[in-house]
C-alpha cells in the first residue's frame, strides 16, 4: 500500500488550529436514535475540541463523551450521556480512493467509537456503508465491515483484527480502506486485515457501491453491537457501572491525530 509518484491527496484534516473547519466538516446532532445507543449527539465545545498537545501527534480532535444525566434532545427524548458525530456530506464526497485516519481509543466496556463511510443516496442499508475501523470496549481487537442491501447488521461481511500484546487499541493505529471499483481491502497501521471483492458482495446482495461516500466520525455508548459482545444489561444496555464512572472522571476520549483521503489513477479510477 505504497503511495505512488502518481497518487494525489484530495482530502486532508490534521486538526491543528483552534477549531474545528466548516468547510470540511458538519457537526451532526440527534434525531433518530439507533442501534439503542445511549447517547445523544450534540454541537458542543464539550464533545468535540481541539487538544494542541499530545504525545506523538502536534495536535488532535478529541471527541469526548460526557455523563449528562436526563439530558433531553430537541425531539424530547431523554439521554443520560452526550457525545460527538461529525460528518463530510455536500463537503466532500468520494468514489474510490485510499482512506486513512490516524486513531488513539480509550479502554472501556460498552464504547463504540467508529470511523466509517455512508453513500450520499438511499436509505440505508441500500446507501452502503463501509466501517473501517469500529471498537467495543474490548481493547486487543477492532472490526472491520461492509454493509448493504441483503448484507446489513448481523449478515455484512465483517472481519476482526486482533492486536498482539503488549499492543492494543490505546496505541496510536492508523486504519485504513483501499476502495478500488470491485474491491475493499483493509489495512491497520499498513498490514493488510480484509479484503472483501466484488463477488463476494455479489453472493449477498446487489453492489451499491458506484456512488459517492462522505467520511463519519463517531463515538457512541452502549447498544447492539457492545451488547452482542459482553452481554452487559445493567446499569445501561451494553456499557457497565466502571465505564460510566470513567465517564464520569472525563477518562473517556477519542483522538484524532489525521484523516487523509488520496487517489491513484491507476488503481481507483479504472
Amino acid at each position: 500500500m505504497q503511495p505512488s509518484k502518481d497518487t494525489k491527496v484530495i482530502f486532508f484534516d490534521d486538526f491543528i488550529g483552534d477549531e474545528l473547519d466548516q468547510d470540511k466538516w458538519n457537526v451532526a446532532v440527534t434525531k433518530d436514535i439507533y442501534n439503542n445507543e445511549l447517547q445523544a449527539y450534540i454541537d458542543s465545545e464539550e464533545t468535540l475540541y481541539f487538544q494542541k498537545e499530545e504525545e506523538d501527534a502536534n495536535g488532535v480532535l478529541v471527541i469526548h463523551p460526557r455523563f449528562r444525566k436526563g439530558y433531553k434532545s430537541s425531539q424530547g427524548d431523554t439521554f443520560d450521556f452526550v457525545s460527538g458525530r461529525i460528518n463530510t456530506r455536500g463537503k466532500f464526497e468520494f468514489k474510490c480512493g485510499l482512506i486513512e485516519a490516524r486513531i488513539k481509543l480509550p479502554l472501556g466496556a460498552g464504547l463504540w467509537p467508529a470511523f466509517w463511510t455512508l453513500g450520499t443516496e438511499g436509505p440505508w442499508p441500500c446507501c452502503g456503508e463501509l466501517d473501517i475501523m469500529e471498537y467495543v470496549g474490548e481493547r486487543d481487537w477492532i472490526s472491520a465491515a461492509v454493509h448493504g442491501p441483503d448484507y446489513s447488521g448481523e449478515n455484512a461481511p465483517v472481519n476482526k483484527k486482533f492486536f498482539l500484546p503488549p499492543d492494543d487499541v490505546t496505541n496510536w493505529h492508523i486504519y485504513a480502506l483501499d476502495w478500488t471499483p470491485d474491491k475493499f481491502e483493509f489495512f491497520v497501521d499498513g498490514e493488510l486485515m480484509y479484503r472483501v471483492s466484488y463477488p463476494m458482495v455479489r453472493f449477498f446482495g446487489p453492489w451499491v457501491f458506484d456512488q459517492k461516500h462522505f467520511i463519519l466520525l463517531n463515538f457512541a455508548l452502549g447498544g447492539h453491537y457492545p451488547f452482542k459482545t459482553n452481554r452487559i444489561n445493567k446499569p445501561y444496555y451494553g456499557m457497565p457501572e466502571a465505564t460510566v464512572e470513567a465517564i464520569k472522571n472525563n477518562d473517556i476520549k477519542m483522538l484524532v491525530d489525521w484523516v487523509r483521503v488520496s487517489i491513484d489513477d491507476d488503481r481507483h479510477l479504472q
